[in-house]
């Protein structure tokens, strides 16, 4: 029987989603059959609309491999095992002659525990365990989440949080789940034959497709222990997250909340001296963290250093302890154990990491500002460590073993692909050495015409604009162009004081244009009510750069109060620049102005969605027209028509917002 066609595939697969093929969907299919044949590498832009899933799902089911797909979110990742897979997977059944198994797998704490839910969970500060559901009022928000949880778990098949609509507060889940290191394991549980994290392993064992996360996939490269099955080919989609996601899983963190729960769950499982000794560096360290300032560690302070070695040794003391006694009056106490064994050993692990002192390692303090729960009842200060880079960890564990594709509507960052692989560990394009990664970058374009659909409007005549100076002008601007544009606007800040000033201000100045602010509501909700309504818009930080999709007339204005710059007292950033420079390159460039090229392109990236949208991107950065580092950040965004004419912009904004009218009429 001859193979069959890609080409063939690709149509058979893009019929049965009723989607359209696009040139640059079959130019990334190519190419991605091509690395994996080859057993290369290769980095993929493909812009909104090319169907980039299917560029890559078709080529990967056709080669027959095992495939392991990482997404960074929970949206992807559905869209991948409710619609492309199930589809792609029947499309092609009748050429390939087999049918793919997939199967979603994602980290523990995700999947409801049954011990947890029919037990109990150790409580902090007594003996043994109790049950929440008894604990918390049936009329409280917290009891109706639970009773509802413990109603779910009779029909869930999947016990995974992010089947249960609605779904509950993270006190609520914290209540029925555990993590990997609290967990008995399946063996040493009564309900380990029926625990549904066991059973999705399970499920990814004999799939042909596993879909999992970026934090998964870096957990499983981190720790050592292999949490996916073994695979032959990585594809990892929203690649422009990746660096961020294996960074927040390679970062330490100890509060005096955190270390004073650790004790309290030890106290009573060891003897008195260990006990004590826990408890009395717990004091020392949080008498250091009430007066810690915010900002990075350089060297580790006299103090800091005696109290995190006085805590890794109390630690250690209360490990060895631990697995050396039995209470037998304990209730359950393989799980109150196992909960004081993960706390502690958590503790330890992060005050070893800071004494040791790596070169490779940031450490500095964070405040937050106080809240209620116990993490919060005594300082607002955090300690953290993290990798000043992570690159020569994903080099190493990522792109020896098997052929990765990675893949993003933002990858290509002033004109190429090196910015971001340099962030992954990979030599510039083209360079070759014995133990350089074979990789190659692939713009496959979009299907949308920007030059015709959409404007780059750089208000060019406002200030410059200064660290928590006054922005009047920037306000009076914004305001112009949102009365223009008849509402429609999604405002996108650089921190969320910006974002909640501004809203307050518009509220007052234009009361007849609805204004949605992040925090005030779910994300969810909040862009289900912006699409709603065309008058309605929507303002807020992060989140909205990279998470909102509406096409359609209710989004023609997407707003950029400044360039997005990481902060200049970012700890992580400022020392990941420095090291650039102390090793002769430009800081600037490579740390600060990519992490800003790579929000914009994300922001920029809101406006069209599909082939029928218009609107306006507007800065209202001068720099962006004025800086030198002006050009690189333009040529990382899509290829609008570009202006710094405000009349012009207003005019275009009016016309736009008529032309909708008319055509809802």
């Amino acid at each position: 029987m001859t193979k069959p066609s890609l080409p063939d595939l690709l149509h058979a697969a893009v019929s049965a989603v009723g989607g359209t093929e696009r040139p640059g969907q079959v130019a990334m299919a190519e190419a991605v059959a091509e690395a994996i044949d080859d057993n290369s590498h290769l980095l993929v832009q493909a812009g909104t609309g090319t169907g980039k899933s299917l560029g890559y799902l078709v080529p990967a089911l056709a080669q027959g491999e095992r495939v392991v797909v990482a997404t960074a979110t929970l949206a992807l990742q559905r869209q991948l095992v409710e619609r492309d897979l199930p589809r792609t997977v029947d499309a092609l059944h009748p050429q390939l002659r087999r049918r793919a198994q997939f199967a979603m797998l994602k980290g523990r704490s995700n999947y409801l525990c049954l011990h947890r839910l029919h037990e109990g969970v150790p409580q902090d500060e007594e003996e043994g365990l109790f049950d929440p559901f008894e604990a918390a009022a049936p009329t409280s928000e917290l009891g109706q989440d639970l009773m509802r949880l413990r109603d779910w778990s009779d029909e869930t098949e999947t016990g995974d949080r992010d089947d249960l609509t609605p779904g509950v507060s993270d006190r609520a889940w914290s209540q029925v789940s555990v993590s990997s290191r609290e967990c008995l394991g399946a063996s040493k549980c009564a309900y380990g034959a029926e625990c549904f994290a066991e059973a999705a392993r399970e499920r990814a064992k004999l799939a042909d497709v596993v879909v999992t996360n970026h934090a998964l996939l870096a957990i499983d490269a981190i720790e050592g222990a292999p949490v996916l099955p073994q695979h032959e080919v990585l594809i990892v989609d929203e690649a422009h997250e990746l660096v961020s996601r294996v960074t927040g899983v390679a970062t330490g963190e100890l509060t005096p909340g955190q270390v004073n729960r650790a004790v309290r769950r030890a106290a009573k499982l060891v003897d008195e001296k260990a006990a004590d000794q826990l408890q009395t560096a717990a004091e020392g360290f949080e008498r250091v963290m009430e007066l810690a300032l915010p900002g990075r560690l350089e060297e580790i302070p006299e103090d800091l250093a005696y109290a995190l070695t006085a805590l890794r040794d109390a630690a250690r003391a209360v490990i060895t302890a631990l697995g050396s006694t039995r209470d037998r009056s304990v209730q359950d106490e393989d799980a109150v154990r196992k909960q004081a064994m993960a706390s502690v050993e958590t503790v330890h692990g992060v005050a070893e990491r800071i004494t040791q002192g790596s070169e490779y390692d940031v450490v500095w303090y964070e405040r937050h500002e106080p809240r209620g729960g116990a993490a919060y009842r005594h300082s607002g200060a955090s300690l953290r460590v993290a990798p000043l880079t992570v690159s020569g960890l994903l080099r190493e564990k990522l792109f020896t073993e098997r052929s990765v594709v990675l893949a993003s509507a933002t990858l290509k960052l002033g004109g190429d692909f090196n910015g971001v692989g340099a962030s992954l560990g990979l030599a510039p394009e083209g360079t070759t050495g014995d133990d350089l990664p074979v990789w190659k970058g692939l713009d496959v374009g979009s299907p949308f015409d920007y030059p015709r659909q959409g404007i780059l409007y750089v208000a060019k005549h406002l200030s410059r604009p200064a660290r928590d100076g006054d922005r009047g002008d920037m306000l009076d601007e914004l305001t112009e162009l949102m009365q223009a544009a008849g509402g429609r606007t999604l405002g996108l800040f650089s921190s969320m004081r910006a974002a909640q000033q501004a809203a307050e201000e518009l509220r007052t100045r234009v009361p007849e244009l609805p204004i949605l602010l992040q925090g005030e509501d779910t994300l969810g909700e909040l862009i289900k009510n912006f699409a709603a309504d065309p008058k309605t818009c929507l303002f807020g930080t992060l989140s909205l750069w990279q998470g909102v999709d509406v096409p359609g007339p209710s989004c023609q204005l997407v707003v950029m109060d400044k360039i997005p710059f990481p902060r200049p007292d970012d700890p992580l950033m400022s020392a990941r620049q420095k090291a650039v420079e102390e090793a002769g390159g430009n800081g600037f460039m490579a740390v600060a102005a990519t992490h800003a090229a790579l929000l914009m392109a994300q922001g920029a990236g809101r406006l069209v969605r599909a082939t029928g949208d218009r609107g306006v991107v507007a800065v209202l950065d001068p720099r962006l027209a004025t800086a030198r580092y002006g050009s690189y950040l333009k040529a990382s965004l899509p290829d609008f028509w570009y202006t710094t004419d405000r009349n012009q912009v207003r005019k275009s904004l009016a016309a736009i917002d008529a032309a909708s009218k008319a055509a809802s009429v």
